[in-house]
């Protein structure tokens, strides 16, 4: 993305937001362009909630190429720009920004080299990519290496939920020391996705292999706003400079600058499967 993509958001620039306010990184608030929100009503709704929630900029990131939905990025660019609209006309104090949810699939690449993929950052530095539910595709490593070579730091979405990673983590251990970071989802951590995604979330945290919170908001039942909530189990597990490590590099990967990493360790899946 370069400059040019945020020409539309003259009335709120890039990099606006009041430092120590939490940042979303992940969310599906846009309306009716995947299993996110159904309508501009629900979205609005969802935006307010945001806010409530100490939420300040968000990043807009619909699903694209995971085989049911395509949101290429000039619609994306237009989409947020108009919703950005509906948001100041109803005095929502919310920023939001073009993203998108990148599915690894065979034709990455040339999405990158047709210039159809949007970033986290306006310096096109990280690209949120997801695997299937269940699976890490054989080709996962070998695209990944190429598209970093590009000098581009992949960010793996809810790792905590995927089974293929849950069986074995040695996989995002090895994607993490490769340079990619991660994301945690908020409701993962604090248990809305039952005790073992919790426990897993725990481990992924407290072996240094994540990085942020997000929402991955979505308008359907159990899946609202739990970054605070996140945030103060954080602090309580693992200090207070971990908690504000994760803010801090929430701001850092919008901003295009580097994240901060703490020295990443291989979850022992004997260790961890016991607990169930």
């Amino acid at each position: 993305m370069g400059t040019g993509d945020f020409a539309l958001f003259a009335s709120s620039p890039f990099l606006l937001w009041e430092k120590n306010m939490l940042i979303d990184l992940h969310s599906h608030l846009l309306p009716n362009i995947d299993d996110g929100s159904k309508s501009l009503r629900a979205s609005i709704r969802m935006a307010k909630e945001a806010v409530d929630s100490g939420i300040k900029a968000a990043l807009m990131t619909p699903h694209h190429m995971n085989g049911h939905y395509v949101n290429h990025k000039d619609d994306v660019i237009r989409l947020t720009s108009e919703f950005q609209k509906h948001l100041d006309n109803n005095d929502i104090g919310l920023q939001v920004f073009p993203s998108q949810e990148v599915r690894i699939n065979g034709g990455l690449l040339q999405a990158l080299d047709d210039d159809d993929i949007l970033f986290a950052d306006e310096s096109n530095r990280y690209l949120l990519l997801e695997f299937p539910d269940d699976d890490v595709p054989t080709y996962s490593k070998d695209m990944i290496f190429q598209i970093m070579q590009r000098g581009i730091t992949v960010e793996i979405a809810h790792p905590e939920r995927n089974t293929k990673i849950m069986s074995t983590p040695s996989i995002l251990f090895d994607l993490i020391e490769a340079g990619a970071v991660a994301q945690v989802t908020a409701s993962s951590y604090v248990g809305t996705f039952g005790k073992k995604v919790e426990k897993f979330a725990e481990e992924i945290i407290k072996h240094n292999l994540a990085h942020v919170f997000v929402s991955d908001a979505h308008d359907l039942p159990n899946r609202d706003y739990e970054m605070v909530e996140a945030m103060a189990k954080l602090e309580k597990q693992m200090g207070r400079d971990y908690q504000e490590l994760f803010e801090t590099n929430a701001e850092a990967i919008l901003d295009g600058d580097n994240v901060t990493s703490l020295v990443p360790e291989p979850i022992v899946k004997r260790k961890f499967f016991s607990k169930f």
